[in-house]
Protein backbone atom coordinates (compact mmCIF):
# COMPACT_ATOMS: atom_id res chain seq x y z
CA UNK A 1 0.00 0.00 0.00
CA UNK A 2 1.23 3.40 -0.83
CA UNK A 3 1.94 6.26 1.63
CA UNK A 4 1.71 9.95 1.11
CA UNK A 5 5.42 11.93 0.37
CA UNK A 6 6.15 14.88 -0.37
CA UNK A 7 4.55 16.38 -3.70
CA UNK A 8 1.52 13.92 -3.93
CA UNK A 9 -1.74 15.69 -3.80
CA UNK A 10 -3.36 14.48 -0.79
CA UNK A 11 -7.30 14.92 0.77
CA UNK A 12 -7.32 14.71 4.30
CA UNK A 13 -10.41 14.70 6.83
CA UNK A 14 -9.32 16.93 9.99
CA UNK A 15 -10.67 18.54 13.15
CA UNK A 16 -8.73 20.82 14.83
CA UNK A 17 -8.41 21.66 18.57
CA UNK A 18 -6.63 23.90 20.83
CA UNK A 19 -4.58 22.07 24.06
CA UNK A 20 -8.10 22.90 26.16
CA UNK A 21 -10.73 20.82 23.11
CA UNK A 22 -11.80 23.69 21.80
CA UNK A 23 -12.49 22.74 18.30
CA UNK A 24 -11.24 25.70 16.25
CA UNK A 25 -11.96 23.84 12.88
CA UNK A 26 -12.92 20.46 11.24
CA UNK A 27 -13.75 19.20 7.90
CA UNK A 28 -15.59 16.83 8.51
CA UNK A 29 -19.23 18.21 7.58
CA UNK A 30 -17.92 19.37 4.46
CA UNK A 31 -16.01 18.10 1.96
CA UNK A 32 -12.21 16.84 2.87
CA UNK A 33 -8.72 19.46 2.46
CA UNK A 34 -7.20 18.71 -0.78
CA UNK A 35 -3.39 20.09 -0.51
CA UNK A 36 0.10 19.39 -2.62
CA UNK A 37 1.86 17.62 0.41
CA UNK A 38 5.48 19.80 1.13
CA UNK A 39 4.27 22.22 -1.28
CA UNK A 40 3.90 24.89 1.91
CA UNK A 41 -0.31 24.95 1.44
CA UNK A 42 -0.43 24.00 5.24
CA UNK A 43 1.25 24.78 8.44
CA UNK A 44 4.57 22.68 8.43
CA UNK A 45 3.71 20.41 11.81
CA UNK A 46 0.66 19.18 9.30
CA UNK A 47 2.35 18.48 6.16
CA UNK A 48 4.95 16.51 8.67
CA UNK A 49 1.63 14.60 10.11
CA UNK A 50 0.27 13.77 6.63
CA UNK A 51 4.11 12.54 5.28
CA UNK A 52 4.08 8.75 5.46
CA UNK A 53 0.30 8.01 6.48
CA UNK A 54 -1.55 5.42 3.96
CA UNK A 55 -5.08 6.28 2.93
CA UNK A 56 -7.34 4.96 5.70
CA UNK A 57 -4.84 5.64 8.58
CA UNK A 58 -5.99 7.89 11.32
CA UNK A 59 -3.90 9.58 13.81
CA UNK A 60 -4.05 12.16 16.26
CA UNK A 61 -0.76 14.81 16.11
CA UNK A 62 0.42 17.23 18.63
CA UNK A 63 1.74 20.40 16.95
CA UNK A 64 3.87 23.33 18.83
CA UNK A 65 3.02 26.92 17.74
CA UNK A 66 6.79 27.15 15.81
CA UNK A 67 4.88 24.67 13.77
CA UNK A 68 2.01 26.00 13.42
CA UNK A 69 1.37 29.74 12.91
CA UNK A 70 4.70 30.40 15.21
CA UNK A 71 4.60 32.73 17.88
CA UNK A 72 2.92 36.02 18.52
CA UNK A 73 4.85 38.76 17.46
CA UNK A 74 5.10 42.12 18.71
CA UNK A 75 5.66 43.79 15.17
CA UNK A 76 2.58 42.92 14.46
CA UNK A 77 0.98 44.76 17.11
CA UNK A 78 0.16 48.23 15.39
CA UNK A 79 -0.64 51.51 17.29
CA UNK A 80 -3.05 53.39 15.42
CA UNK A 81 -4.22 57.08 16.51
CA UNK A 82 -7.42 57.71 17.26
CA UNK A 83 -7.56 60.50 14.20
CA UNK A 84 -6.52 57.71 11.84
CA UNK A 85 -9.25 55.31 13.00
CA UNK A 86 -12.69 56.05 10.18
CA UNK A 87 -15.23 57.95 12.10
CA UNK A 88 -17.97 55.82 11.27
CA UNK A 89 -15.52 52.64 13.85
CA UNK A 90 -15.88 52.89 17.31
CA UNK A 91 -13.16 50.52 18.47
CA UNK A 92 -13.86 48.41 21.45
CA UNK A 93 -11.36 45.37 22.34
CA UNK A 94 -11.95 42.16 20.31
CA UNK A 95 -13.48 43.92 17.22
CA UNK A 96 -12.68 42.94 14.30
CA UNK A 97 -11.71 45.18 11.71
CA UNK A 98 -9.65 44.61 8.21
CA UNK A 99 -6.77 46.71 7.33
CA UNK A 100 -5.86 47.17 3.84
CA UNK A 101 -1.69 46.16 3.35
CA UNK A 102 0.75 48.19 0.55
CA UNK A 103 -0.26 45.25 -2.06
CA UNK A 104 -4.24 45.96 -1.85
CA UNK A 105 -4.92 42.95 -0.31
CA UNK A 106 -7.31 43.25 2.88
CA UNK A 107 -5.81 42.29 6.70
CA UNK A 108 -8.13 40.99 9.30
CA UNK A 109 -6.82 42.80 12.46
CA UNK A 110 -8.60 42.67 15.96
CA UNK A 111 -8.28 45.82 18.28
CA UNK A 112 -6.65 44.65 21.40
CA UNK A 113 -6.34 47.81 23.04
CA UNK A 114 -8.41 51.35 23.31
CA UNK A 115 -7.03 54.55 24.88
CA UNK A 116 -7.60 57.98 24.80
CA UNK A 117 -5.34 59.25 22.02
CA UNK A 118 -4.53 55.24 20.06
CA UNK A 119 -6.09 52.28 19.55
CA UNK A 120 -3.29 49.07 19.19
CA UNK A 121 -4.57 46.21 16.62
CA UNK A 122 -2.89 42.78 16.72
CA UNK A 123 -2.34 41.41 13.17
CA UNK A 124 -0.98 38.55 14.39
CA UNK A 125 -2.95 35.01 13.12
CA UNK A 126 -5.96 34.29 15.58
CA UNK A 127 -3.78 31.12 16.32
CA UNK A 128 -0.56 32.23 16.57
CA UNK A 129 0.93 31.21 19.86
CA UNK A 130 -1.03 28.10 20.54
CA UNK A 131 0.31 24.83 20.26
CA UNK A 132 -2.33 22.78 18.23
CA UNK A 133 -3.55 19.32 17.84
CA UNK A 134 -5.24 17.80 14.93
CA UNK A 135 -7.26 14.21 14.37
CA UNK A 136 -6.46 13.27 10.38
CA UNK A 137 -7.90 11.14 8.40
CA UNK A 138 -6.19 10.62 5.22
CA UNK A 139 -8.71 9.62 2.52
CA UNK A 140 -7.18 10.06 -0.78
CA UNK A 141 -3.78 10.19 -2.78
CA UNK A 142 -3.45 11.56 -6.52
Amino acid sequence: MSTAKKGDKVKVHYTGKLTDGTVFDSSLEREPIEFELGAGQMIAGFDKAVDGMAIGDKKTTDIPSAEAYGDKRDDMMVPVPNDKVPAEIKPEVGMQLSMQQPDGQALPVLVAEVNDDHIVLDANHPLAGKDLSFEIELVEIN
